[in-house]
C-alpha cells in the first residue's frame, strides 16, 4: 500500500520499525520550555510593537512596524499551535495510531509546520527589502511604500505560505509521521517518488533563497551605511548606523545558524532521495534548531534597540576600561533618522536639509 496516498494510515508504516528515539519525560520537558519561552518572546514584542505604534504615527515606520508585527504574530502562533500539538503527542506517548485514524492531526500537524517554517522566512526577507528600500531610497520608500501597500504584501506572502503548505493536501498527497514519531512533515524517509522529492526540494530552496535575498538586502544596507556615516559629519546618524549594523548582524547570523541545517537536510533529501545518509537524530536537532529562530527573532527585531544597546556599550566599556566610541543622546527615531541622514547623503546641494 502507497502510504502517500492512503491518508488513513499515511506514516503508520514507520511506526512499527523505528530506529530513532527520545526520552519522553525530557522531550516534554523540552516542548513546554520552547513553547513557553516563544510565547513569552513574541507576546512581549507584540506589546513593544503597538507601544510603538502608538508613540510613532509617522508613514516611514509604519511600513516596519507592519512587518515586524506580522512576524512576531506569527512567531507567536507557530509556537502556539505547534507547540501544542507536540505536547500532546509526547503526552499521549506518540500513540500515533490511537489518536490519528483518520491522519487529521497529522495533516493539521504538517500544514503548520511548512507554514510557520516559511511565512517567517518570507517575512524576513521582506523587511530586509523594505529596510533596503528605506535607505538606498528613502525618497521612493517615502512616497510609496504606504501603509495599505504593505498590508498587500503581507497578505499576499501569507497566502503564497498558506498555498505551499496546502499543495500536498491538494494533490491528495497525505503528510507523513516522521521516523521520531513526534511531528509531521513531508515524506523524509525512502523517498522515491518525484513528488516527494518535488516537495523537500521546493521547502528547501524557497527557504534558502528567502535567506539568501535577507543577506544580499542586509548587506546593501550595510554598506550603504557605513558609506554614509564615513561621508556624512553629521552627528544625528552615528548612533542609528550603530543599532543598525548591530541588529543587521544579529539577524544575518541567527537566520543562517537557526535555519541553514533544517533546509540543506531536506534538499540533501529531495537530491538523494533514498540514497541520502540523513538520519533521524540529524533531522530532530536540525528542526530544533530552526526551532530557535522564532524564539529569537523577537529580541533580534524588537528587542535588541538603542537603549539596550547603550546599556551594553556602557557595561562594556567598564570592563574594557577604555572609550572605545563616543555615543551621543539617541534623540530621533530609529527609521526617520535613516531616511534623513541617507537623504542628505544623496542629495546634490543643502536644499534638502530643509
Amino acid at each position: 500500500m502507497n502510504s502517500s496516498k492512503s491518508p488513513g494510515l499515511a506514516g503508520f508504516g514507520i511506526l512499527k520499525n523505528t530506529t530513532c528515539h527520545t526520552e519522553k519525560k525530557i522531550s516534554v520537558f523540552f516542548s513546554i520550555i520552547f513553547m513557553t519561552v516563544g510565547i513569552l518572546s513574541n507576546s512581549l514584542a507584540i506589546a513593544i510593537l503597538m507601544k510603538a505604534y502608538q508613540r510613532f504615527r509617522q508613514k516611514s515606520k509604519a511600513s516596519f512596524l507592519l512587518l515586524a508585527s506580522g512576524l512576531v504574530i506569527t512567531d507567536l502562533f507557530g509556537h502556539l499551535i505547534n507547540g501544542a500539538i507536540a505536547v500532546f503527542v509526547y503526552a499521549s506517548d506518540k500513540d500515533w495510531i490511537r489518536f490519528n485514524q483518520s491522519n487529521i492531526l497529522c495533516s493539521v500537524f504538517g500544514i503548520c509546520m511548512v507554514f510557520f517554517g516559511l511565512c517567517p522566512l518570507f517575512l524576513g526577507s521582506v523587511m530586509a527589502v523594505e529596510r533596503c528600500i528605506g535607505v538606498t531610497k528613502p525618497i521612493f520608500h517615502s512616497t510609496k511604500m504606504t501603509s495599505k501597500h504593505v498590508k498587500m504584501m503581507l497578505t499576499m506572502v501569507c497566502l503564497f505560505a498558506v498555498l505551499i503548505a496546502l499543495l500536498p493536501i491538494l494533490r491528495f498527497r497525505a503528510y507523513q509521521i516522521q521516523a521520531s514519531r513526534t511531528w509531521c512533515f513531508y515524506k523524509t524517509e525512502h523517498v522515491e517518488d518525484w513528488e516527494d522529492r518535488f516537495y523537500l526540494l521546493l521547502f528547501s530552496s524557497l527557504g534558502l533563497l528567502a535567506l539568501a535575498i535577507s543577506f544580499l538586502c542586509n548587506a546593501v544596507t550595510g554598506i550603504t551605511l557605513l558609506r554614509v556615516k564615513f561621508k556624512s559629519q553629521q552627528r544625528q546618524g552615528r548612533s542609528h548606523h550603530f543599532e543598525m549594523i548591530i541588529q543587521l548582524l544579529a539577524i544575518m547570523c541567527v537566520s543562517c545558524i537557526c535555519w541553514s541545517p533544517f533546509l540543506v537536510s531536506m534538499a540533501r533529501i529531495g537530491i538523494n532521495a533514498s540514497h541520502s545518509k540523513e538520519n533521524c537524530e540529524t533531522i530532530l536537532f536540525a528542526l530544533r534548531m530552526a526551532t530557535w529562530n522564532q524564539i529569537l527573532d523577537p529580541w533580534v527585531y524588537i528587542l535588541l534597540r538603542k537603549a539596550v544597546l547603550k546599556n551594553l556599550y556602557k557595561i562594556t566599556r567598564g570592563c574594557c576600561g577604555m572609550h572605545i566610541i563616543n555615543l551621543h543622546m539617541w534623540e530621533l527615531s530609529s527609521i526617520k533618522n535613516s531616511l534623513k541622514v541617507a537623504a542628505i547623503s544623496e542629495s546634490p546641494g543643502p536644499c534638502l536639509k530643509c
